[in-house]
């Protein structure tokens, strides 16, 4: 399994800033399941988690939503920006590592549902790489981006930047 964390307590939180938690004490084992349910919930080829372990949780701003989805498993996610939270079963409760502030020394020991897991994703660190600066068209992008997204630390308060966002918004097609 992952080696223990070093840390004796984590933060992270949604994208939009409205849900953000605390861990403290010892994390559990970190994973990456590939079974389709967490695919879907995810949106990727796998989702990257960690049990909370002996650690306690606290919610530290805002409530998350649930959703059901199977008979042994619910998913908390942020009901504003739709970021994944959680995944919650009978026997415990693991974070989505990506929703941590610092979620570099997560690194996870075993992979689950391997059964689904799709068959290129094997494949994908032998792709090229390539610094997105390294592209002009992505350089003169991200020259005009201007992020809402919530910092990767706490702050005394964040209000998620909703219509701000939706302000600036201009689909190039409709329906999009």
């Amino acid at each position: 399994m992952s080696a223990p964390t070093t840390h004796t307590h984590h933060t992270g939180g949604c994208q939009c800033g409205a849900i953000r938690y605390r861990v403290e004490g010892g994390l559990g084992d970190a994973s990456v399941c590939h079974c389709r349910m967490c695919q879907k919930a995810s949106g990727g080829f796998y989702m990257p988690l960690v049990s909370l372990g002996t650690a306690r949780l606290t919610w530290t701003r805002g409530h998350i939503r649930h959703f059901q989805s199977s008979n042994a498993a619910r998913r908390g996610f942020c009901g504003d920006c739709g970021t994944p939270l959680t995944y919650e079963a009978p026997d415990g409760v693991a974070l989505a590592i990506g929703t941590f502030d610092d979620p570099g020394d997560l690194k996870p020991g075993i992979q689950w549902g391997v059964e689904a897991k799709l068959p290129y994703v094997d494949e994908v660190p032998a792709l090229p790489q390539q610094e997105t600066s390294a592209d002009e068209g992505a350089a003169a992008f991200l020259a005009t981006l201007v992020s809402y997204q919530h910092p990767d630390h706490d702050t005394d308060d964040w209000t998620p930047k909703i219509e701000e966002a939706r302000e600036h918004w201009r689909p190039k097609e409709q329906g999009v």
